[in-house]
């Protein structure tokens, strides 16, 4: 068990099981989230995406449209989640030379009583697997590397921005 100046997970209650955090009585407030991630291909790969000439058709904006999609369902296929009502969702992908790859980014936002980390890093997620579905069949070594939530704003905890962050406990070395 945590001590009680020790942060603690709050997706598991005082018997160490999980369960759906109450958020009831939070306020609704404004909340936003960005995450990135991108996926790494060979240059013919991304020279093929660029063009439009995948065989599958339009990869980035069918990358684009399963990430908005994924953000909306993310209660259902992460387990605890809330389902929430968000009011935008913004999914960019950017063809990069330097990876070679995309590198993609979502916009998560929504007025509740809890925040959208999840449903960024799901889009991420989610559009970088539709790139990788859409161009296997070329290149099925293509990685999908470094998902990550940028930032977020709203609610108790305040903003969060990735590199301002402490280092995390040290780990006791205890079994739970």
């Amino acid at each position: 068990m945590a001590d009680k100046g020790s942060p603690s997970l709050t997706h598991i209650d005082a018997r160490g099981e999980a369960r759906m955090v109450d958020v009831s009585a939070k306020p609704a407030t404004e909340r936003v989230a960005v995450a990135e991630g991108h996926i790494v291909v060979s240059k013919e790969t991304l020279d093929l995406i660029v063009s439009g000439n995948a065989a599958k058709g339009d990869v980035l904006g069918t990358a684009r449209i399963a990430g908005i999609m994924a953000a909306k369902r993310t209660s259902e296929l992460i387990p605890l989640c809330h389902p929430l009502a968000l009011s935008k969702v913004t999914v960019d992908i950017v063809p990069d030379p330097a990876l070679p790859g995309c590198r993609v980014t979502a916009t998560v936002k929504v007025t509740g009583p809890t925040g959208v980390e999840m449903e960024a890093l799901t889009a991420v997620s989610v559009a970088c697997l539709t790139v990788y579905d859409m161009v296997k069949a070329v290149e099925r070594g293509a990685r999908i590397e470094a998902i990550r939530l940028l930032e977020k704003s709203g609610g108790k905890s305040g903003t969060y921005k990735s590199g301002t962050d402490k280092a995390p406990p040290a780990a006791t070395g205890r079994k739970r």
